[in-house]
């Protein structure tokens, strides 16, 4: 005879809403399991975690199943360490926690389990998803319905002073503006691993996206896969030279078939015609290297990701100009980049006609942004850069990735077919 269960399900790193998803469907696939229902998801503070902890994604589900206490436990305990949950520290951050918290009417008290869960009524995030699916469930010890425990739950003081009105603030934290915005979409950011590609990168994945790192060295785009990992983040590499065409529809048709459907696609990539032994080639060796990576590769990867993006029914894609693109600077560079820039500035306003109203296509135009050539810029340019940028000081990659965050959230879906410049005020 099948028992009925209630499970309690969690996390904070990495893709949590992938991660309960999978969690439910491994629940779903074992052969003495069936889900009967499954709450909504509910983004929660991280209760009793170390500073700093990311916020959970926390879900209930309601199962029948054959299988004994222990025995279910020990099933619970494998989707864990299928999921890749690692036990470090106490309460430390998790990809996914399950947690048995009843089991029909049982009442048992051992060393190594305890139905109903010991904190169950004690625990917000595990009571508000059960009283959306089961309110009138009766606890077992305590003989009040999981409706009434929820409407007697008090917060866990947190030692901050107690706003006015209690009635204002929220049992769960809605998803913050700019908190983690971002969470179970995948990005992929073409040229991520320095400068203001990695900028980017390290801004979407504490977004909360799972963030597709490139570059054409390993070692470069691994390092930068590291760092958003041991941030709690979700990052994963793809290697590929935009200078050839055939490794330009292989990027896309490699991340959509592994990672995808892709939500988020930058085109940063850009071909250094400024520093190293570059800076010397001849302006038909630097014309032909920006028409390949800077013009070219974007074109044909907007082009392709869009279809893809299209058919799925959303996507935003955000390529990279240049603020000067349509004012001019007397240089060589200034021919090369307002040529190359400019067409990209203007293909982005064409693209976005094309794939709305279902994906957005944005454009952002950096001004003086320090990045390598920036820093071994001589003192006349340093002046320069200053003199001319009203908010006196050059830009960063972060003020960059800033803006690329923002494009890509929600807060900005009522924008397609635009350039942001971030330049610092600069408007000649």
């Amino acid at each position: 005879m099948a028992s009925t269960c209630y499970i309690g399900l969690g996390g904070n790193l990495g893709d949590r809403q992938s991660n309960l998803d999978q969690a439910v469907e491994a629940l779903q696939e074992h052969e003495h399991i069936e889900v009967q229902q499954v709450s909504s998801y509910f983004e929660t503070d991280p209760v009793g975690c170390p500073p700093d902890s990311p916020l959970f994604l926390n879900a209930v589900a309601e199962i029948k199943t054959d299988l004994q206490p222990r025995q279910l436990m020990a099933v619970l305990l494998d989707i864990e360490k299928n999921l890749g949950r690692e036990r470090r520290e106490k309460n430390g951050p998790r990809t996914i926690d399950l947690d048995l918290l009843l089991y029909d009417d049982l009442v048992v008290d051992y060393p190594d389990l305890k139905i109903p869960h010991p904190l169950l009524h004690e625990r917000g995030f595990v009571l508000e998803p059960l009283a959306e699916i089961v309110p009138d469930l009766v606890h077992p010890v305590l003989g009040k319905t999981v409706q009434e425990l929820w409407d007697e739950w008090e917060p866990e003081e947190s030692g901050d002073d107690e706003p006015e009105d209690d009635e204002d603030v929220p049992r769960t934290r809605p998803a913050s503006p700019m908190g983690k915005e971002l969470t179970g979409l995948r990005a992929m950011v073409t040229g991520s691993t320095g400068g203001i590609g990695k900028a980017i990168a390290l801004e979407l994945a504490a977004a909360g996206a799972a963030v597709i790192v490139h570059g054409r060295r390993s070692d470069a785009a691994e390092e930068i896969a590291d760092i958003i990992a041991d941030a709690g983040g979700t990052a994963d590499v793809l290697l590929g030279d935009l200078l050839q065409l055939e490794e330009c529809r292989r990027l896309v048709s490699t991340a959509w078939d592994q990672w995808g459907p892709i939500d988020i696609w930058i085109n940063n990539a850009g071909a250094d015609v400024l520093t190293g032994e570059a800076a010397e080639w001849p302006f038909a060796h630097k014309l032909r290297e920006l028409i390949a990576v800077d013009l070219e590769a974007v074109m044909l990867m907007s082009r392709d990701i869009g279809r893809r993006m299209h058919e799925t029914g959303t996507g935003v894609i955000v390529n990279i100009g240049w603020d000067k693109a349509d004012s001019g600077m007397a240089t060589d560079s200034g021919q090369l980049f307002g040529a190359i820039k400019g067409a990209v500035m203007a293909f982005s306003k064409s693209l976005a006609l094309s794939l709305a109203p279902r994906v957005r296509v944005n454009c952002i135009a950096p001004g003086w942004i320090k990045t390598a050539w920036g820093h071994e810029a001589s003192e006349k340019w340093q002046k320069l850069v200053t003199d001319e940028t009203p908010l006196k000081r050059w830009g960063t990659p972060q003020d960059v990735a800033a803006a690329a965050r923002w494009l890509v959230s929600p807060a900005a879906d009522f924008l397609t077919g635009q350039t942001i410049r971030v330049n610092g005020g600069v408007v000649r």
